[in-house]
């Protein structure tokens, strides 16, 4: 056991109080006391993950206005109640109506033609929780957690072969499971196609920081995108 000298209890006490009260007056915002279990990495991984969070949410909204036949398929469901069953929760719940698939599954029930129920959902439920399993299922990184870079850069690619779904897949009938950019005849509209390559590019780039801070190679994967199967991102 430990004994301290009472002058040196005092000194310990003035250290520590100091520190908390300028720590709050560092930067423009108030200082979690929890970022003392950051590193930079960690730091700079939670903004990414809540910038990608953000363009999600952006992207949910922009679905349903576009496609506003999804919403109605889940009654008494509003872009305010979805949005928070998507992104309240870290991890995603397992929601009964996307029959409990998460990640890649839910993103691969939105392109099913016998799926019946809300199409946006599934695609941002499928997004967001793919995204997690790259982030290790968490929205905020510490000291203990290591980050993969391989699954954040396949997460990335997944997200390229969800554009091209997007864009090329259709339903037994012929039209598109979603619509996202402008259609022929109609005004130019290429909003979507920048948020996704917005996540794209975090994506790859939080992929890159973590391979290089562990010294680790990411193996590139060739694969056509039309026939491609979306890469597993989990444990």
């Amino acid at each position: 056991m430990i004994t301290w000298h009472p002058m040196r209890k005092a000194i310990l006490l003035i250290v520590l109080s100091t520190v908390l009260l300028i720590l709050p007056a560092c930067g423009a915002r108030p200082y979690a006391f929890k970022n003392v279990a950051k590193s930079d990495i960690d730091l700079v991984a939670d903004a990414h993950f809540a910038e990608v969070d953000e363009l999600l949410r952006t992207l949910t909204i922009k679905l349903y206005k576009r496609n506003p036949g999804e919403l109605v398929k889940a009654p008494g469901a509003t872009i305010k109640r979805r949005l928070l069953q998507l992104f309240e929760s870290s991890p995603l719940p397992l929601f009964a109506e996307l029959d409990r698939r998460t990640s890649i599954a839910a993103i691969d029930l939105c392109f099913d033609a016998d799926f019946l129920g809300d199409r946006v959902f599934a695609l941002v439920a499928g997004l967001r929780g793919m995204m997690l399993e790259a982030y290790n299922n968490r929205s905020e990184q510490f000291f203990y957690d290591s980050l993969d870079g391989q699954r954040l850069y396949l997460s990335a690619r997944n997200v390229e072969i969800v554009v091209w779904r997007l864009s090329n897949r259709v339903d037994k009938s012929g039209k598109y499971f979603l619509l996202t950019n402008s259609l022929p005849g109609e005004e130019a509209n290429l909003s979507f196609e920048r948020l996704f390559g917005k996540i794209i590019a975090l994506q790859d780039m939080m992929a890159r920081i973590t391979a290089d801070r562990g010294k680790r190679t990411i193996t590139k994967v060739v694969h056509g995108i039309a026939s491609a199967a979306l890469f597993p991102v989990g444990m």
